[in-house]
């Protein structure tokens, strides 16, 4: 007993004498630990912590399927799916409705099929690399390249933002009755990178909640707009299960396809993937988060294929077969709808715009949370998350605000600004989905993860189809726009170097002949690989 006193006697004695010591490896870890978060997405104390509820027999493998996990994982899917909603695609919509009545629905279904196929290859980017694609692009590709990789994404953030910001300025004005003129909807709309700052401070879940409820809007919207105008549903049924195209329709077909991939959306998901706490290092927490991921994405994308459905519907029962069809957009479909349905308990206008003014607000946040990604990941910024806020929302608002001043003297001049801004976007398209599958289809970067030879073959085959599809929408525009030499001229230089770098794109990854080579070659030694 008093040789323990003493023992305890001796260790005060040496703690009085003795400074306390820091552990340098610590700090070292935590300085490391800080310096490398700076560059991340998400800082590791933002991320939600994925409890297990149930534990696997087996530690190798996946643990069995959790209600209350799935729950933890819904969120980064539902963001992503804004970028189907937006104005751009909801003026596809109604086109695609009132020219076409119901027979794109079908075409609709299966692009939002594509868009799933897409977005799962950027999320498993992101999960399995715990990177996102903008960072993997930074040190895939050389410094030339990268930069023109970084300011095309730019370029098509920008594009979409004009189109997501017009539309929030539009149902704006319906809302206030016309008091508020459309530049003073693009301040307003502008304000919400602000209130994108606030919640974002609250933590991820408190923002992926406002965009739920951004969402239930323009569901409830837009599902009451299709009770009040009773769509055929034979029509609908058939429109979705009976494949048809006409010559009529062939444009607004392009436009359907078109609308579903958006370049900043790619860069998108594979960023918010990593706002759950997941090790890339353990095969089977990636693989289980892969399975909530895609279940999440799934219902998401049904959601925004319900209410794209509902748009189309709407204006197929309206204006399919009349005079209006053909000069219908997104600045006058509101007074229209309201001329042919009039008003109810609610007026139909009004409904529609507090639906449009959801979509609007919803995907022009997406959009400053996109821009915060591309610029941190191909740049390496190491920002303040508030500064590249700011940054990514003036490099919009500027353009924005002068295409509202410029292009407000008629319908007619907004409706031409949107063929444009489509344009514009189907032009960057390549610039996301070719790293996408460069980066997926190598095991240098995805390790086990890396995708077989026929999920492959499908996602090449539906890049290719996109592609294909917005040339064509290419094409189209430009003979019918492009007047005079020196434009024509100036058109040409540019496909040239715009085809150039697509050929280098596809010549740098190296993995767009191996699916199309034969089996027999690859067979043994993907054998002999998992044997080992």
């Amino acid at each position: 007993m008093e040789n323990d006193v003493k023992v305890e006697e001796k260790v005060e004695e040496a703690d009085r004498l003795l400074p306390p010591q820091s552990i340098p490896s610590n700090s070292d870890d935590e300085e490391s630990e800080s310096e490398s978060e700076s560059e991340a997405a998400f800082e590791s104390r933002d991320k939600i912590v994925i409890v297990d509820f149930e534990s696997a027999d087996d530690p190798a493998a996946a643990p069995p399927f959790s209600w209350r996990k799935l729950w933890l994982f819904t969120g980064p899917g539902f963001l992503m799916s804004i970028a189907f909603l937006d104005p751009g695609n909801l003026e596809g919509d109604l086109q695609a409705g009132a020219i076409a009545g119901y027979s794109l629905l079908w075409l609709l279904m299966w692009a939002t099929a594509m868009g799933l196929l897409i977005q799962m290859l950027s999320a498993r980017v992101g999960v399995a690399t715990g990177r996102h694609l903008a960072e993997l692009c930074r040190d895939e590709y050389p410094t030339w390249a990268r930069y023109v990789l970084w300011s095309m994404a730019e370029i098509a953030l920008i594009g979409a933002d004009i189109q997501e910001v017009i539309g929030s300025a539009i149902a704006i004005q319906i809302l206030s009755r016309g008091v508020l003129p459309l530049w003073a909807g693009v301040i307003i709309t502008a304000s919400d990178c602000f209130l994108f700052l606030f919640l974002e401070n609250y933590g991820v879940r408190k923002l992926e909640a406002m965009f739920a409820v951004l969402i239930a809007t323009m569901g409830l919207s837009f599902a009451w707009m299709f009770g009040e105008t009773k769509p055929s549903g034979k029509e609908l049924m058939i429109g979705i299960l009976l494949p048809r195209l006409s010559s009529k329709t062939i444009r607004q077909a392009v436009g359907v396809v078109g609308c579903v991939i958006m370049p900043h959306n790619v860069f998108l998901h594979s960023a918010l993937v990593q706002s759950r706490k997941i090790d890339p290092k353990r095969k089977s927490r990636v693989q289980e988060a892969l399975n909530y991921y895609l279940i999440e994405s799934s219902v998401a994308l049904f959601i925004s294929f319900m209410i794209n459905l509902f748009v189309t519907t709407v204006f197929a029962k309206g204006f399919y077969g009349t005079e209006k069809a053909n000069n219908i957009g997104l600045v006058n479909a509101g007074q229209y709808l309201q001329e042919k349905f009039g008003g109810g308990l609610l007026p139909i206008l009004y409904i529609w715009g507090i639906g449009l003014l959801a979509a609007g607000q919803s995907s022009t946040i997406t959009g400053t949370y996109a821009g915060q990604f591309i610029m941190g990941g191909f740049l390496n910024l190491r920002l303040k998350k508030w500064m590249r806020a700011v940054i990514t929302r003036s490099c919009a608002i500027v353009p924005t605000m002068i295409v509202a001043i410029v292009f407000n003297t008629s319908e007619a001049s907004l409706d031409v600004l949107n063929e444009w801004l489509n344009v514009l976007q189907s032009v960057q398209i390549p610039f996301a989905l070719l790293p996408l599958l460069t980066l997926v289809s190598k095991e240098e970067v995805m390790g086990d993860f890396k995708i077989g030879p026929t999920l492959q073959r499908i996602a090449w085959t539906v890049a290719a189809l996109v592609m294909i599809i917005n040339g064509y929408l290419l094409l189209d525009f430009f003979v019918s726009e492009v007047n005079g030499f020196m434009f024509g001229v100036t058109v040409c230089v540019w496909t040239t170097a715009y085809v150039a770098f697509i050929v280098y794109l596809i010549s740098h990854s190296n993995f767009l002949p191996s699916p199309w080579s034969s089996a027999s070659i690859e067979l043994p030694k993907r054998v002999t690989v998992s044997d080992s």
